[in-house]
C-alpha cells in the first residue's frame, strides 16, 4: 500500500522523519569506522604476510574495494529510488547494507578457513559499498524534500551529523575494550566485540526506517521516469555530476583522513598510543557534530559558493603547515589540534556542500545523480585516502607528505565550486 505524505501525519515530526532516516547511516559509518581503526589487527587475521605494510595495504584495499562498487550502487538502486520511492529504496539499501556487515563480523579468520576468509571479507565490503552507493543520496534527497524554505542546507546538514554520532560511539567502545582487554585479547578476538555490536543494533535500525513516510515532493510528481529516462537524463548532464563529484572530493577525504586513517596514523605512523588515537577520533566525531550544522545553516544564510570556496582556500593555505608542524614533533596535543583544525574545514564545507549538490541535479534523477557524484568521489578521494596516505609515508618517508593528498582534494574542490555555481551566485535554491 502507498505511503501516505507526511503533511497527512501531523502526530510525525521532522525531528522523527530526521531521525528515522538517517539511522541507517549511523550503521554504515559505525562499520566503516571500525574497518579503519582495527585495520592492523584485520590485516593479521585474514591477509597474514611476512611484511607488516604489505597486510596493512591488502587490508586497506579492500576497504577501498568497497567504494569501487559505490558507482554501481548509485546507478542500479538511485535509478530504483528515483522510479519507486525514497522510503522503499531506503529500506532495500539497508538490508543490502545489513548483510555485509553481518558477513564481516563472523568470518573465521585466515588461519582457520584460508583463503575463503579474505575472499568473505571482499564480499561484505562489496556489498557494504554497493549499498552505501545510494544510502548517502538517498538520505540526503529525503532530508531536502521535507526540509521547510530556506533551511535546506540545515536540514541536509543531518545527514552526515548522524555519521559522526557513529564515530563517537564506535570511539568510545574502542576505548573501552583497549581499558578492559589485553593486545593479546584484542588481536586474537576483541576486536570483532564493536561489529557485533554493531549487528545487534540492526533490527532497530529497521524497525526505525520502516515507519518512514513518503515525502510529499515524491508523490507529488505525476511522471516516474523509465530507466531510458533516467540514463538518457544523467547522459545529457554527465558534466554536472563530473563537476559534482570534483566538489565532494575535499569533504570525502578530509572525513577518511580525520576518522578512518587517523587511529592508523597515530599509531603506526606517528607512534603514539592506541588511546591517544582513539581520544582524538572521539573528539573529532564531536567536533564533526557541532559544525555540521553550523555550515549548513551559513550557507543557507549566505550562499553555497562563497562558504565552498572559503574553505577550499583555507584548506590549500593550511593543509601542509599544519602537517608539518605536527610531524616535527608528534604529540596527542598537536594532533588533537590538526585534526580539529581539519574537523572545522569538514563540517563548514560539507554543511554546504550537501545541499549545493542535491539542488544542481536535475529533478527527475536527483537521487541517481547526487549518489552516482558522491561515490564516484568517495571511490577515487575518499575510500583511497588511507591507502594513499600510507604509501606516501612508505614512498617518502615523510610523516607530513599525507598532506599531498589533501591539497590535491582542495584544489579539485576549488575548482569545480567555481564551474558549478558560475551562473547560479552561489545562492541555496
Amino acid at each position: 500500500m502507498q505511503q501516505a505524505p507526511a503533511s497527512q501525519h501531523p502526530a510525525q515530526s521532522r525531528l522523527g522523519a530526521v531521525l528515522r532516516v538517517t539511522s541507517g547511516n549511523f550503521l554504515e559509518q559505525f562499520d566503516f569506522f571500525l574497518f579503519g581503526f582495527y585495520a592492523s589487527y584485520i590485516s593479521k587475521a585474514f591477509f597474514p604476510t611476512s611484511s607488516e605494510f604489505a597486510s596493512l595495504m591488502l587490508t586497506f584495499a579492500v576497504f577501498g574495494a568497497g567504494f569501487l562498487m559505490r558507482p554501481l550502487g548509485a546507478i542500479v538502486l538511485g535509478s530504483y529510488v528515483d522510479r519507486i520511492g525514497r522510503r522503499q529504496g531506503l529500506i532495500v539499501t539497508l538490508g543490502i547494507m545489513a548483510c555485509g556487515t553481518v558477513l564481516i563480523a563472523f568470518v573465521p579468520d585466515y588461519s582457520q578457513i584460508g583463503l575463503a576468509a579474505p575472499l568473505l571479507v571482499l564480499l561484505g565490503r562489496l556489498l557494504q559499498g554497493f549499498s552505501a552507493g545510494v544510502e548517502l543520496g538517498g538520505v540526503s534527497v529525503y532530508l531536502a524534500e521535507i526540509a521547510t524554505p530556506g533551511h535546506k542546507g540545515f536540514y541536509t546538514s543531518w545527514q552526515s551529523a548522524s555519521q559522526q554520532v557513529a564515530i563517537v560511539v564506535a570511539a568510545a567502545i574502542g576505548y573501552g575494550i583497549q581499558l578492559w582487554l589485553s593486545p593479546a585479547q584484542i588481536a586474537a578476538w576483541g576486536w570483532r566485540v564493536p561489529f557485533f555490536i554493531g549487528c545487534l543494533i540492526i533490527p532497530l535500525i529497521f524497525l526505525l526506517r520502516g515507519s518512514l513516510q513518503e515525502t510529499d515532493a515524491f508523490l507529488a510528481r505525476k511522471h516516474r521516469p523509465s530507466l531510458r529516462e533516467i540514463f538518457g537524463t544523467i547522459g545529457l548532464h554527465w558534466r554536472t555530476i563530473v563537476a559534482g563529484m570534483f566538489l565532494v572530493s575535499l569533504t570525502t577525504t578530509l572525513f577518511y583522513f580525520i576518522t578512518v586513517y587517523t587511529p592508523t596514523f597515530g599509531k603506526s605512523v606517528l607512534h603514539l598510543s592506541a588511546q591517544d588515537s582513539l581520544v582524538v577520533t572521539l573528539c573529532v566525531g564531536l567536533s564533526n557534530f557541532c559544525w555540521l550544522p553550523v555550515g549548513g545553516a551559513l550557507s543557507d544564510r549566505i550562499g553555497r559558493q562563497p562558504l565552498l570556496l572559503g574553505i577550499s582556500l583555507l584548506a590549500l593555505l593550511t593543509a601542509y603547515p599544519a602537517m608539518a608542524w605536527l610531524a616535527e614533533a608528534p604529540s596527542f596535543a598537536r594532533l588533537l589540534t590538526v585534526l580539529l583544525w581539519f574537523s572545522f574545514f569538514f563540517g563548514m564545507y560539507n554543511g554546504a556542500m550537501v545541499a549545493a549538490l542535491t539542488e544542481v541535479m536535475p529533478v527527475y534523477v536527483r537521487t541517481v545523480g547526487f549518489s552516482l557524484a558522491f561515490s564516484l568521489a568517495t571511490a577515487i578521494f575518499g575510500g583511497l585516502t588511507p591507502a594513499v596516505s600510507t604509501a606516501l609515508v612508505e614512498m617518502t618517508h615523510s610523516k607530513s607528505s599525507p598532506a599531498y593528498w589533501l591539497l590535491f582534494a582542495a584544489a579539485s574542490a576549488l575548482i569545480a565550486s567555481q564551474r558549478l555555481f558560475r551562473s547560479k551566485h552561489g545562492k541555496p535554491a
